[in-house]
């Protein structure tokens, strides 16, 4: 059969995975009465949750004779190295863009890869129907993002397509019928171009794993798009790593291949198909899985270094193993190992004590969602306040930059821009009008000066402004940038709150926790009103005699306390705190600093 591979890459929210599920409904992927969920190719109980994509995902449809293998990418920044091994394993790339948006970083970031690797897009502007749609100036706007990335001629001269991934619709011009997806589906069999692998089918195999996978049947499983030969279940293979060093011989158990959502078993793996392989134990992504005569390995794509890194250390606090049953640090190490052989984009390190293991990442986002995660299977673990990682050049010191855009109502860029340009010593590049009564700011931010800034942005502007950030590259360090100005209030007693205790000290700040929950010392309750910490007794009731009269007591109404979630709590915390995280609590508390950190942390500035 006719083979096509084709990504799905844009920013997140663009609307990738709701085009992906029209794209299997009208071509006849699910049966007509089949229960179907809403964005099913969202699998991940975060996904659903969060509405975003974490993870690549591969399916497959049939149209006219031609199989069309669709691959769903993530679309924010922070799973990057996802997106950079799945352009690899295509033949072209459908780029959404919202007509209302516009490109945005993570657009810029995606569309950089296809050119770079020679892909031909075709670009989708989607969300044509909602009111604040101008398809006009964002095809512009593509355009010019194009010739600024540096497209080719071939490139420039891109086909287009005008949708809405919800009504299930594309067409070539804007007063189209709106009617199905006929035309995106009849310009990726027409643009895109058949795997050039195909021609090699009479070759040595070859395939350069690109995810990693695991059934519990099965064990390892690796899927690539197969670059030459074929081979079938039984047939053995050896596996090489990026530099051409043998890693194990083994033989195929099993090949499958996706058919809409699920993956079914196949007799042969052929050139240009992406298939999975199952039976190796040892090959990972990144490396070649090949015939034992073929001696060199395939050449695979370059990962864009971490930008921040967090140390996950095992909870030793006193309410430690009430929730979770993982709390050792040989156990801690093991998952992270594993995640990290799953995602290139993260790397663990052992700290010297060995009971705390420093990982490293592409942002906040990311590490969130390996430590909910983590939470979610049972593990109990300490977690610092991200860092950013510095590279040294020349003898020069220096710090990853970030681009951030802003979309604002006009009445708030005054305090987005103070925010910006002077407590985090970012650069304005760009502000201009963004439709009726909103302005976009484009910024050149220290990664270090956007830590927690997320929540403070939402404030700032009431709820009303999006923030987009992406790295952008390095530049010399900046100087301190100041952290978090109010100090926090900690408990000095173990035990359970009092809400006659917690009223009394209501001047004192805002609180973290409410009545009848457990505490301990140095546990970290609240944000106190002024700069300095503050040590305070949450366990205090009232003084009882046996005089009452009516009328006279007063009654105890306590303010709601303010529940951060995992990353805002991450966000928010100084060097010298933790965060305790258990399956069921997220808590904040003072970590005990020897004299030698206790230095490094009142160097390190912010």
């Amino acid at each position: 059969m006719d083979i096509r591979n084709i990504a799905i890459i844009a920013h997140v929210d663009h609307g990738k995975t709701t085009l992906v599920d029209q794209l299997l409904r009208q071509s006849g992927s699910f049966r007509e009465n089949q229960a179907v969920a809403e964005r099913a190719m969202d699998s991940n109980d975060i996904e659903r949750e969060r509405g975003i994509t974490i993870l690549a995902k591969a399916t497959s449809v049939e149209w006219k004779g031609v199989r069309i293998n669709i691959v769903d990418t993530p679309g924010h920044a922070d799973f990057g190295g996802e997106v950079e091994r799945i352009l690899s394993m295509v033949d072209g790339v459908c780029l959404l863009v919202d007509a209302a948006e516009g490109p945005m970083p993570q657009t810029k970031f995606v569309l950089s890869k296809a050119l770079a690797l020679g892909l031909r897009p075709i670009v989708v502007l989607n969300k044509v129907d909602k009111p604040a749609a101008e398809p006009d100036d964002t095809l512009n706007d593509v355009f010019d993002l194009f010739a600024n990335l540096g497209a080719t001629d071939e490139q420039l001269d891109f086909p287009h397509v005008y949708a809405s991934g919800i009504g299930g619709w594309a067409d070539e011009t804007l007063d189209g019928e709106r009617k199905n997806l006929d035309a995106l589906f009849d310009l990726i069999s027409k643009h895109v171009q058949p795997p050039k692998q195909m021609s090699r089918s009479d070759e040595p195999f070859q395939m350069l794993a690109t995810t990693l996978g695991a059934d519990p049947f099965l064990g390892r499983l690796l899927t690539g798009r197969v670059e030459a030969g074929r081979a079938k279940a039984g047939d053995t293979l050896k596996a090489m790593s990026r530099d051409g060093e043998k890693l194990e011989t083994f033989r195929i158990s099993k090949i499958l291949a996706f058919r809409g959502l699920t993956q079914t078993t196949i007799d042969e793996a052929e050139a240009g198909d992406i298939v999975t392989l199952a039976g190796m134990s040892k090959a990972t992504v990144a490396d070649t899985l090949c015939h034992p005569d073929v001696s060199d390995a395939l050449p695979s794509q370059p990962i864009d270094p971490p930008t921040i890194s967090v140390t996950f250390g095992i909870n030793d606090s006193p309410l430690a193993g009430q929730d979770g049953k993982k709390v050792q640090s040989r156990v801690i190490r093991a998952r992270l190992m594993q995640e990290a052989e799953i995602n290139v984009a993260i790397k663990v390190e052992d700290t010297p004590g060995g009971e705390a293991f420093v990982v490293s990442g592409r942002g906040e986002l990311q590490m969130g969602v390996l430590i909910e995660n983590m939470r979610r299977e049972g593990f109990e673990l300490s977690i610092s306040r991200p860092r950013v990682i510095y590279k040294e050049e020349d003898g020069q010191r220096l710090e990853p930059i970030e681009e951030v855009i802003i979309d604002v109502d006009d009445e708030y860029t005054g305090v987005v821009i103070e925010k910006l340009t002077g407590e985090r010593k970012g650069d304005l590049v760009e502000m201009r009008p963004a439709g009726v009564g909103k302005t976009r700011i484009v910024a050149h931010v220290p990664a270090r000066g956007l830590i927690g800034y997320q929540g403070e942005f939402m404030t700032d502007t009431r709820g009303n402004g999006v923030l987009n950030r992406i790295f952008h590259g390095w530049a010399p360090h900046k100087g301190a940038i100041q952290g978090r100005r109010q100090g926090v209030l900690i408990s000095m007693e173990n035990g359970v709150s009092v809400s006659y205790a917690l009223w009394k000290l209501e001047d004192r700040g805002k609180f973290f926790i409410g009545a009848q929950e457990q505490l301990y010392t140095g546990m970290i309750i609240g944000e106190h009103s002024r700069d300095n910490d503050l040590e305070v007794n949450p366990l205090k009731g009232k003084q009882l005699t046996n005089v009452r009269a009516s009328g006279t007591d007063e009654a105890v109404r306590l303010t709601p306390p303010v529940r951060m979630s995992l990353e805002e709590a991450i966000a928010y915390i100084n060097d010298d705190e933790l965060v305790e995280v258990t399956p069921k609590n997220v808590r904040l508390r003072k970590r005990h600093l020897d004299p030698n950190e206790r230095k490094r942390v009142a160097r390190s500035g912010a």
